[in-house]
């Protein structure tokens, strides 16, 4: 049935706005009366809402926060647990969400499934919304008549799997705020405040400037004329980086260097195993088969070499072997690991096992994340203060011997 989107005003005379479901234009206009508005602006909202589905597969850039896509998970098995249809249960979620472009989606999704459209095919329309691992575990649940329990696990897979990636952000935060002061306190001593103190020094020709002095004039020189180089250079390199970074060689190399870094590079392959063992706990207690699931939850790891592992285990259980074997050999993946998977593959417990291996790498994320957060905070502050020193130690010995030559 179309939704309709209007505009009127209500018995006092007040505007009143939202959306009512009818048969067609008439029907809804009659609708309205009847609840006592009078109608001035009446449009279709089903067709607007497919504009807007074609657009986006040209470059629509809209997405959907997390917490209004797990709110709204939860709203909908809440409602088909209680035996609610599905149309129904969609209609009411639709006028629920605050998230205009999720709302639209799901009016849409809702006119499809009333059509004999697949849930699970609805919701692959709308990839910025609903990703693969979503679709598929809706699939599943579709198939299996699971759907309320299939949704609830997805409500907390996603919130979950946004915990671990704040936790990863606010770790990078204070640094990146730290360095970022750090730059611009240097740029504002060597381009406006060395300067001027080297024109004092300039006015004495009998002061001899020690070596350390000269240094810091010379990079004060440089930044002043040749500002625009730096940045430019800064810039090329950085755009190179990423075009070798897109290649799918440049990639691979890239992801190796990475997880052979120190501190940052272990902290990445903790969080690829938790993101790996979660995702493929999630679509298998889903009931996603093991080989779609071995193909989705290799993108989910963000890490090509990982990908790479996980790809050849997949390989060897098309062919009826085990998944524990390869995952070993690639070196990729912790003991730990390894030892609970075959675990669970031998006592048929997998699902169980994966979920208890992403919960103690979970904590061991958060673990890492506050040891590397204490040891930065100090280090920066440090690093910080010793480049400072150093500069003004620089341009304050040269000070003390230009007062004692006056004196």
């Amino acid at each position: 049935m179309p939704i309709f989107q209007y505009r009127g005003l209500n018995k006092a005379g007040s505007n009143v706005s939202g959306t009512v479901d009818a048969e067609n234009q008439r029907a809804a206009k009659l609708k309205l009366k009847k609840d006592g508005v009078f109608v001035t602006d009446l449009k279709d909202k089903s067709k607007a809402t497919a504009k807007k589905t074609k657009s986006k597969s040209s470059g629509n850039n809209r997405k959907v926060n997390v917490t209004d896509l797990s709110m709204m998970t939860r709203q909908l098995a809440t409602l088909i647990k209680a035996n609610i249809p599905l149309v129904d249960a969609l209609t009411a979620v639709s006028e629920q969400v605050e998230n205009q472009f999720l709302s639209e989606a799901i009016a849409d999704i809702k006119n499809q499934v009333n059509e004999g459209g697949a849930f699970h095919k609805a919701l692959a329309k709308y990839p910025r919304a609903f990703d693969k691992i979503y679709v598929s575990l809706c699939e599943a649940g579709e198939m299996s008549g699971t759907l309320d329990v299939i949704l609830i696990r997805l409500a907390e897979f996603k919130e979950a799997q946004t915990a671990l990636s704040s936790k990863v952000r606010s770790a990078m935060l204070y640094p990146i705020l730290m360095l970022g002061f750090t730059m611009i306190l240097l740029a504002v001593l060597f381009i406006y405040v060395i300067p001027k103190i080297v024109t004092v020094f300039e006015s004495s020709p009998e002061l001899k400037l020690p070596w350390y002095t000269i240094v810091v004039i010379d990079i004060s020189g440089f930044l002043v004329n040749y500002w625009h180089v730096l940045i430019g250079g800064v810039i090329v390199v950085y755009l190179l980086f990423q075009n070798w970074k897109n290649t799918p060689d440049g990639r691979a190399q890239w992801d190796a260097i990475f997880l052979k870094l120190p501190v940052i590079g272990s902290l990445g392959r903790v969080v690829a195993v938790s993101r790996f063992t979660r995702t493929l706990s999630t679509l298998l207690n889903g009931g996603v088969p093991m080989l779609t699931a071995m193909t989705i939850v290799r993108n989910v790891v963000d890490n090509e070499v990982i990908a790479k592992a996980i790809d050849v285990g997949r390989e060897n259980i098309s062919e009826g072997e085990s998944i524990a074997g390869p995952l070993k050999k690639s070196g990729q993946f912790p003991p730990l690991v390894i030892h609970m998977i075959n675990i669970g593959e031998k006592t048929g417990e997998l699902e169980n096992m994966l979920l208890q291996v992403s919960e103690a790498y979970d904590f061991q994320v958060k673990t890492k994340i506050e040891g590397l957060t204490s040891l930065l905070e100090p280090m920066m502050i440090i690093v910080m203060g010793c480049v400072i020193g150093i500069i003004v130690f620089a341009i304050m010995i040269p000070m003390f011997q230009l007062s004692s030559m006056g004196g």
